[in-house]
This record gives C-alpha cells, sequence and structure tokens, in this order.
C-alpha cells in the first residue's frame, strides 16, 4: 500500500539540532510542512553531501515555513560527533533524527532489515501531518535537494488552490491546469 495521503504514524525519537538533543515526534510535524530525508548512517560517503546540499538550500526550506529532518538509524550521539567533526554535515541548521529502534525508518517503509540500514527515502508532509510526496531509491544514488524544493512548493500549491494541479515540470510561478473535459485529449 502506498504512503501517499495517509497520516505520519506515531513516533518519539531524539535529535540533535543546534547543540542540544531534543525530542521529535509525529506531534512535532503538525503545524507546518516537513521534509524527512532518510539516509542509511551515519559516517558514510554519500550521506554528508547530501546533508550539505540540505544545508546550502534550507534558507529556502525556511521561506516555505517547512522544517527539513535527516534521519539515519544512527543515534543522535552519532549525530552530535558526525555534526562536529564533518565539515559538510557540521553546517546543518536543521535537526539529525537518530531511528536506532528502526521504527522510524520501518513506518516509512525504507528499512533493509539485513543491513540496519534506510533506504534514501524523501517524504513531503503537510501541516496535518499527512505525506505528499514519496521518493525512495537505492543507496548508491545521491539526491538533488532542488527538486525535493519544487515537489514541496507544489504540494503547497496545489493545498493552497484546490482543483489545481501541476504539470510535469513545474516550478512556482508557471501556469497549472484545472482538469476538465475539456482539456481531455487537447494536451
Amino acid at each position: 500500500m502506498s504512503l501517499i495521503n495517509t497520516p505520519v504514524q506515531p513516533f518519539k525519537t531524539t535529535a540533535f539540532h543546534n547543540g542540544k538533543f531534543i525530542e521529535v515526534s509525529d506531534a512535532t510535524l503538525k503545524g507546518k510542512w516537513s521534509v524527512l530525508i532518510f539516509m542509511p548512517a551515519a559516517f558514510t560517503f554519500n550521506c554528508p553531501t547530501e546533508i550539505e546540499d540540505a544545508a546550502e538550500n534550507y534558507a529556502e526550506f525556511q521561506k516555505t515555513g517547512t522544517e527539513v529532518y535527516i534521519v539515519t538509524t544512527d543515534t543522535h550521539f552519532s549525530h552530535k560527533v558526525w555534526h562536529e567533526t564533518s565539515p559538510a554535515v557540521g553546517k546543518a541548521k536543521f535537526p539529525l533524527v537518530g531511528d536506532p529502534t528502526h521504527a522510524l525508518s520501518k513506518a516509512f517503509d525504507v528499512l533493509i532489515p539485513e543491513e540496519g540500514l534506510a533506504l534514501r527515502g524523501t517524504f513531503v508532509i503537510n501541516p496535518e501531518g499527512v505525506i505528499k510526496t514519496a521518493e525512495v531509491h537505492s543507496n548508491e544514488i545521491a539526491r538533488d535537494v532542488k527538486e525535493t524544493l519544487r515537489k514541496l512548493k507544489a504540494a503547497q500549491y496545489t493545498a493552497a488552490h484546490p482543483g489545481q494541479v501541476c504539470p510535469a515540470k513545474w516550478n512556482e510561478g508557471a501556469k497549472t491546469l484545472t482538469p476538465s473535459l475539456d482539456l481531455v485529449g487537447k494536451i
């Protein structure tokens, strides 16, 4: 079954954020847009490049009223040390969420049970705690957070403009479509 348009399952875990340990839960996600970015583990190779990409685009996420959460199957203690020792990860101003019990990775269907690691999964969640986009792929392929921003903005646009859809390659400010019988066979 797809996770799209389903509520985030209840969870509670700990994250390292701006020099402190904080609690993150399904309730934390409610009230604003959230992006959860799952990664296999701390101290790996592709993961720091993705965190750095998210950090370099964090201001754009903040402009949209969105919080970013990086999730790995490690502990929040590992994330503290990773943040302190990796120049790329050290740029992160968003929570680095620990999932040592794998509960969150299981709930989002990204856990590789035989490895105890998560696949690269990206999820956009609306302020009601409902999953609006999901992308999951193999761990050797790093992501481009600009595509996540594009999908986030499309989800925000369609939430604010019911009855509108964002066509392929839609970007903020571009024309949208209003589905109707008149469009059938004309696009």
